[in-house]
């Protein structure tokens, strides 16, 4: 095969795995896998810089990524044994339905996440416990 032929494959499959990184499916993914690792700069790298943080259906808890990156940066210090196992995950679209069951500091819920993306990162979430 020629080199260019070679070249054209490898750009073609580099740009082929940039867009698989980038569905709203696994931008869920990555969030969450970096809030199992509490690694704050990888939780905050899939999120909108304006993104905005909602108690179901419509009550606004915070707005920004700084806000965010604050807020859970203490709660994963304060938090060691924080773990997010994740039941269920419904895509349609631009929407990612998570349900989750959440463990640490002594407590244990479920809760469902619902993340919108716009432009190829989490602008909107919503909670609902």
């Amino acid at each position: 095969m020629n080199k260019l032929f070679l070249f054209l494959i490898l750009v073609g499959n580099l740009t082929f795995a940039q867009k698989q990184e980038t569905t709203p499916e696994s931008l869920a993914q990555k969030q969450l896998e970096a809030y199992n690792a509490h690694n704050i700069d990888a939780f905050v790298e899939p999120y909108a810089d304006d993104v905005e943080i909602y108690g179901f259906p419509d009550k606004l808890l915070y707005k920004g990524k700084e806000t965010m990156r604050k807020d859970y940066g203490e709660f994963f210090k304060n938090t060691p044994k924080l773990h997010c196992e994740l039941k269920n995950r419904i895509v349609q679209g631009n929407t990612v339905i998570d349900k989750e069951y959440i463990t640490g500091a002594g407590k244990t819920f479920e809760a469902v996440a619902i993340y919108q993306v716009e432009n190829n990162k989490i602008k909107k979430v919503y909670f609902i416990q």
